[in-house]
């Protein structure tokens, strides 16, 4: 894998020889990706197009502070240890804290702005589904949210990943009990579950979808429950493979008691919103 594409010259000031990191630059990407797509969407329906980029401005700040937050709650431990560290430290982002934090600040700018809610939630919709899909690729990469050990076709190696899949650090990190088989057959260092690939192959599939239902006849904001419905379902699922310390619900992790409410949520959005044969606010535009 690619943690580190490069590093700045050490002859720059404050910043020489940082390295330029993989989930940063497709965290980046993933914005970057989002907001050029929402801006056509707004151009399309008859919106001022340098909206989008208020918009992603605000997701950007709201999604890493949100998503910083939730991790240093959920290791609350590093966090009364050395609060600096466990605030400013470069690793640690949490998507449902970052989703959660952009969804605040987006919908403040778009009051803000006085555009129509339900609207621009439906424009946003598709941009949310492929920035998700680029930023795994940073994961991906990076090494990080993979899944538990697997001697299939299918499983990666990460040997420089954080933490790596070694034997040890799987069961320091997260308490999982290495088959010996598989030890025996690769090693020290065995392969996982790519979860990251998982979920950007589903986020793809979900923004195909949502970009094919972008013009609908349903009330403003129906597409926003669908996206919000199948990123649920998505997470839900993956979950299952992702090698985690967190299954305080049986089986379920956190992650996944969060994903079956908003399933829920999203549910009750579609029907709230589903009024076929109506012209929606977007057609309206």
């Amino acid at each position: 894998m690619y943690p580190i594409f490069f590093r700045l010259p050490s002859w720059l000031p404050f910043m020489g020889d940082a390295p330029i990191t993989s989930f940063g630059v497709f965290m980046f990407l993933s914005f970057l990706t989002g907001g050029i797509l929402l801006r056509s969407e707004m151009e399309r329906t008859g919106h001022d197009p340098d909206r989008a980029w208020d918009l992603v401005f605000m997701g950007v700040l709201g999604g890493v502070i949100g998503a910083k937050a939730y991790y240093v709650l959920l290791n609350y431990e590093a966090l009364l240890a050395n609060p600096l560290s466990a605030i400013f430290s470069r690793g640690g982002m949490v998507w449902y804290g970052g989703f959660a934090g952009a969804l605040l600040l987006i919908v403040i700018e778009i009051k803000r702005r006085d555009l129509p809610l339900g609207q621009v939630a439906d424009l946003c919709s598709p941009t949310l589904a492929i920035g998700y899909a680029v930023g795994r690729m940073g994961c991906f990469l990076v090494g990080d949210d993979y899944g538990r050990p697997t001697g299939s076709w299918m499983g990666i190696r990460f040997p420089d990943g954080t933490p790596p899949t070694t034997v040890e650090a799987l069961e320091r990190n997260f308490g999982v009990q290495v088959d010996p088989a598989l030890v025996e057959r690769f090693g020290q260092v065995v392969p996982v579950h790519p979860t990251q690939l998982y979920e950007v192959a589903m986020a793809s599939i979900i923004f195909l979808v949502l970009w094919k239902l972008r013009v609908h006849n349903h009330s403003a904001g129906w597409l926003f429950w669908i996206c919000l419905t199948l990123l649920s379902v998505e997470r839900f699922l993956v979950e299952f493979v992702r090698v985690k310390d967190d299954r305080f619900f049986g089986p379920l992790t956190i992650a996944q008691g969060i994903a079956i409410t908003l399933v829920l949520v999203g549910l009750w959005g579609v029907r709230q919103s589903w009024s076929v044969g109506a012209e929606s606010e977007g057609e309206k535009a």
